[in-house]
């Protein structure tokens, strides 16, 4: 371990030293902007010298000439009129300032010059046909003509990227399929923190707002300077930096929610500037979001623990979910940079983002395997903080090298300050129960109810659920329900990263450029997961207690097919007062409720300090006019430990005994690269690259305690794992790239990776004493492998006449073909036999798609937009096989805009989501087997955006 980093170390000096010999090179630097801001993927050239470069993200450039005396300068970008400067060039710095390119209006004509959506395509195309890494970019001005609200959704149109809902927006993204924890999300080029639930290092992005973001990279081949935790890619979000001339606007919109049937409004204010001669720059980009929402939800648990196997697919339980909030999602981003001058710059970034997501629940259960109603009121009130800066700075050493360093300290939390009437702090939940004596009709010949396609006599289908009672009057009544149990789930979470790194860029000559870092990392989390607060006892009537009218909306289970009338269903629920009451020690004592509170739940509490050392090496050779190639190593080195609570059980005395338990797991990963980059003209672009990536496992599937979830109809405990293994991947890329002069792309490649060690969440279930037990644990697999291609379009028909010229469309389509082995024991006359049961990665989509239709001309534009999202696997059960694995099905959501703009300062639009009220189903096995239906609605809003300057 340590040669290998003292190898880096002599690398990275040599970069140092070899910055020497140019020292008194006559070297030109400058920064292309435009009345939009800075320029990236500028190509700059010293003509009849070879020399060319692209402009950086922030729009600067560097050269080297050749020698003193007279040059020409020519600056090129597609819609924007050559620049031309003539120079006399001296031995030394040669520093020109920001550089304005016009539009040129005679090249791509009305349809693409007035049109800023083409002209934040063009930027974005320009980044990805100059990178090393193969990737897709999507611009700011792009973001805000899809009705995306927050980070999630912004990529969900990239090719090749997924994005998972929760109860109607999007809050997590992957690349190419992969399980969601196996895309790296950055921020700034840093992995963000997670404070997710379940312990898992996927960042949850619907605390970030979309306003707050300039650029989004998704590489899907990496390079050996970015992070090697990406099997499946990353996901960079770069935060808006300071402009170069005075600017001021915000936009503000409402709209309606049709499924609450209550209104939303969002707003944005960005301003910027510079000081000090133009040394000072400065952004604030602030961004509210504030909506009311709601979802009903169909579950039904089956009957798999079973040890009779026919009796399997028996319904368990049946919950009618509803939920009727408000989300709120606030960010303030501000941005300094200093300039000292055009060698060396330095610059604060700083971010505060909250999410609350305030949804009181409904839950009505029929409880088949127990001949009862259960009702769960609960007051769901979510906090998400991000929070955090980053300080750095740019240095050129020379006139071919450059320094840059940082240093990062962003927190996560995730929390719950209810109920206010007890020190006990998390989840509340009330849970009533009511008997039911008379019994079900269309039980089968074993006493058990099953769907007309599993054999059951009742002949219906799940959206067609009727609860089959004998005696058609004993509803979920609320004289009849009393409160049983009393529950708070904590479920707080915290992660903060401290990043230092330092990166070194040398330009040993006009074709060989060398780069090379170092970054450590530390991470603290601080997770309790499922520690539970429990009382039991016989309370009050529902109907005795304070209630408030039920949020119907615009109606309740309307999406159900049969002839129930689903809203006896529909209970008055408590109020958030009377929910908080009941857990106040003078209720408890009253009613006689019993402390149940397991003795195990100091296990649920774990801290992990993780620390990450990384340095690299790569080289860049331009080998003909035409060939590029970018190899290199990296070589990270982890270091874990996990500190909880062990619980076991005295054989004598049958206590449970608490010790604490302290888990290490370190390992080191060693990353070899290689990208080769082909221009088969100034249009086109062929790609190949190996590299090889890995992924670290979940801090809550190391854990090395469990949890256990008493609140649902069935006991659910969660254990942690702490022999896991990183999973490790090879991966091949091949990809083509063909650039259109009018702001199109044509794009198509094929992808493979080999895995090795992938980890999975095993649920099996079990019954004992008339209890149903789920068990949930994370194992490695064996070997896994990916395969896929994709294909991607932007078009315009420019070539049609008149009206029919603003017309376009813009398509992508990934297919991914994963296999994985997972080996399950069984019993046959006596016999333990193995087998292995094949199927695909968990999360993973076998098609991914979207489409977007657009008119772009003069001052309308209007989009209409599809995603498409294949099904796939989310719980494996690995002791039962494939017939048992739960599936999310294929999601299909169509979304709409329209802008106008009336001025250069004033822009009018609208906003439409969810066009055909796609549900999220998810089933086990059988299509037709459904574990969950949920609906949400259509949505939108209009508004306007205002430039003021």
């Amino acid at each position: 371990m340590k040669k290998k980093y003292t190898k880096l170390a002599f690398v990275y000096g040599a970069l140092l030293l070899g910055s020497v010999q140019y020292i008194n090179a006559q070297q030109i630097k400058g920064t292309v902007i435009t009345e939009d801001g800075a320029m990236p993927g500028v190509i700059v050239s010293i003509l009849n010298q070879n020399k060319n470069t692209a402009t950086e993200l922030d729009g600067s450039f560097s050269l080297t000439a050749d020698e003193e005396g007279d040059c020409e300068l020519v600056l090129s970008f597609i819609g924007y009129t050559d620049k031309k400067l003539q120079l006399k060039i001296n031995k030394g710095l040669n520093n020109l300032g920001p550089i304005k390119l016009e539009a040129d209006d005679s090249v791509l004509e009305e349809v693409v010059i007035k049109s800023s959506m083409a002209n934040s395509q063009a930027k974005a195309y320009s980044i990805k046909m100059n990178s090393q890494a193969i990737m897709d970019v999507v611009s700011a001005d792009a973001m805000g003509k899809l009705p995306d609200r927050n980070a999630a959704e912004t990529v969900q149109r990239i090719q090749g990227v997924a994005v998972a809902r929760y109860h109607g927006e999007a809050d997590a993204a992957t690349v190419r399929g992969t399980p969601f924890s196996w895309t790296s999300t950055l921020f700034n080029g840093n992995r963000l923190p997670s404070s997710n639930i379940m312990g898992n290092r996927s960042t949850v992005l619907d605390a970030v707002p979309s306003e707050l973001i300039q650029y989004v990279q998704v590489s899907k081949a990496i390079t050996p300077d970015m992070d090697g935790d990406a099997i499946g890619g990353s996901i960079n979000f770069i935060t808006r930096t300071a402009p170069f001339s005075k600017k001021l606007g915000g936009s503000l919109a409402g709209g309606y929610n049709d499924f609450s049937g209550k209104t939303t409004y969002n707003g944005s204010l960005v301003y910027g500037d510079r000081f000090l001669n133009n040394k000072l720059g400065v952004i604030l980009v602030g961004a509210i979001w504030d909506r009311q929402w709601g979802s009903d939800a169909f579950d039904v648990k089956y009957n798999t623990g079973s040890k009779n196997e026919n009796e399997r697919n028996a319904i368990n339980n049946v919950m009618f979910k509803r939920y009727m909030g408000k989300r709120q999602t606030y960010g303030v981003n501000l941005g300094l940079e200093y300039e000292f001058n055009a060698d060396h710059k330095v610059y604060f970034r700083g971010l505060y983002d909250k999410f609350n997501d305030i949804r009181p629940v409904y839950e009505s259960y029929i409880d088949y395997s127990k001949s009862r109603y259960q009702y769960n009121y609960r007051y769901s009130y979510y906090q998400t903080r991000l929070t955090g800066g980053e300080l750095g700075g740019v240095h050129s050493l020379s006139d071919r090298t450059k320094l840059d360093w940082s240093f990062s300290d962003y927190t996560s939390k995730y929390f719950l300050d209810t109920p206010s009437t007890t020190d006990k702090k998390g989840l509340p939940i009330a849970s009533f129960y009511q008997p039911i004596t008379g019994g079900f009709n269309n039980l089968s010949q074993d006493g058990l109810l099953y769907w007309g396609f599993d054999g059951g006599n009742a002949g219906y289908d799940p959206l067609k659920f009727t609860p089959g009672l004998k005696t058609p009057n004993e509803t979920l009544n609320p004289e009849k329900l009393y409160l049983s149990s009393l529950t708070i789930m904590q479920l707080d979470n915290k992660e903060n990263d401290k990043i230092a790194q330092i990166n070194v860029k040398n330009e040993l000559s006009d074709k060989l450029t060398l780069k090379g870092g170092f970054k450590f990392r530390t991470k603290l989390r601080n997770s309790t997961y499922g520690s539970l607060y429990t009382y039991a006892g016989k309370g009050d009537k529902l109907s005795d207690l304070n209630r408030e009218g039920f949020s119907k909306g615009n109606g309740y289970f309307t999406n159900m097919k049969g002839d129930y009338n689903y809203d006896a269903l529909a209970l008055d629920p408590l109020t958030k007062n009377q929910l908080y009451q009941l857990f106040t020690p003078d209720y408890l004592k009253s009613h006689n409720f019993q402390d149940y509170t397991p003795a195990t739940n100091p296990t649920n509490v774990y801290e992990a300090r993780e620390n990450v050392y990384a340095g690299y090496v790569m080289a860049t050779y331009k080998a003909t006019d035409a060939l590029t190639v970018t190899g290199g190593l990296r070589n990270e080195y982890t270091t874990t430990k996990l500190t909880g609570t062990k619980a076991s059980t005295d054989q004598n005395t049958k206590q449970t005994i608490l010790s604490v338990s302290e888990i290490k797991n370190d390992y080191n990963v060693f990353l070899p690269m290689l990208h080769l980059r082909y221009n088969l003209n100034e249009s086109s672009n062929l790609r190949f690259a190996y590299t090889k990536t890995f992924n670290r496992a979940n801090f809550g599937d190391m854990t090395p305690g469990e949890s256990i979830n008493t609140t649902g109809a069935d006991v659910v405990i969660t254990r942690g794992n702490p022999d896991l293994k990183p999973t490790i991947s090879n991966n091949l890329d091949l990809m083509y790239e063909k650039y259109f002069d009018n702001v199109g792309l044509l794009s198509g490649g094929i992808f493979y990776k080999k895995i090795k060690n992938v980890i999975f969440t095993n649920e099996s279930q079990f019954t004992q004493n008339n209890s149903t037990y789920i068990i949930k644990e994370a194992k490695n697999l064996e070997d896994a492998t990916v395969a896929g291609l994709e294909i991607g379009m932007n078009r315009r028909f420019d070539f049609l006449p008149g009206f029919w010229s603003g017309f376009g469309i813009e398509a992508n389509y990934t297919f991914i073909d994963s296999k994985v082995n997972v080996p399950r024991q069984y019993r046959e006359n006596g016999q333990l036999l193995t087998v292995t049961d094949k199927t695909s990665l968990p999360d993973q989509s076998k098609h991914l798609g979207n489409i977007i239709l657009f008119y772009e001309k003069g001052k309308v534009m209007v989009r209409l937009a599809g995603n498409y999202r294949g099904k796939s696997i989310n719980a494996i059960n690995q002791n039962l096989g494939k017939d048992y694995y739960v599936w999310t099905d294929s999601n299909f959501t169509l979304d709409a805009s329209a802008t106008f703009t009336l001025n250069k300062k004033i822009k009018f639009f609208i906003e439409l989501n969810n066009l055909t009220n796609e549900p999220l189903k998810q089933y086990m096995g059988n299509k037709r087997r459904i574990t969950s239906y949920e609906w949400y609605g259509v949505k939108g809003q209009v508004g306007a955006r205002i430039d003021i300057f």
